[in-house]
């Protein structure tokens, strides 16, 4: 952890569908193109940009520790990060070999953070994904295209509460088998 994220919460980000899409079609409103070899040719990838992606990167990356876990490979994911995070505020980036396979399924391990799991929240589309942790999980919706989608501007209020020093274990808040 650097020492200026000492004292923040984690935010785990998940990548496709939930702060991007992206296609090997062709797209014509794609935000930006990369260049994917796979198995020794290479293929572009048309990527669009979830609205409101900037600015809740850019407010994210004021009050937490931001890290992008996602099960796509590293040489997607890499360069779309690159491309993506125009501020520069993730600070870790996770790929499919650190995921777990438990039965068919990537699957984040939130403990393998090396960060208190009390002060980590999850943010994906796929429930499967935070299945061993979903009692720290903001689930959101699967984002494909909708220019009107509003999710991401919609959460930063409420992860604006739970970065807080007076949330001291996020489970707490957001486990909804608690109601």
């Amino acid at each position: 952890m650097r020492p200026e994220h000492r004292g923040r919460k984690c935010l785990v980000l998940d990548l496709d569908e939930t702060l991007v899409h992206s296609s090997f079609k062709i797209l014509h409103q794609a935000d930006f193109t990369i260049p994917v070899e796979i198995e020794g040719q290479y293929h572009n990838v048309y990527v669009i940009k979830r609205p409101g992606v900037d600015r809740f990167m850019k407010r994210m990356g004021e009050l937490y520790e931001v890290v992008v876990f996602t099960a796509s490979v590293s040489k997607y994911g890499d360069p779309l990060l690159d491309q993506l995070d125009i501020y520069g505020v993730v600070h870790h980036r996770l790929f499919r070999e650190s995921c777990y396979n438990h039965q068919g399924n990537y699957v984040k391990d939130l403990n393998q953070l090396g960060r208190k799991v009390e002060e980590t929240i999850i943010i994906d589309n796929s429930a499967t994904s935070y299945a061993f942790h979903p009692q720290h999980a903001v689930p959101i919706s699967s984002w494909f295209s909708d220019a009107h989608d509003n999710e991401l501007v919609d959460l930063i209020p409420v992860l604006e509460d739970l970065a807080g020093p007076q949330v001291r274990d996020v489970s707490l808040v957001l486990d909804v088998s608690l109601v």
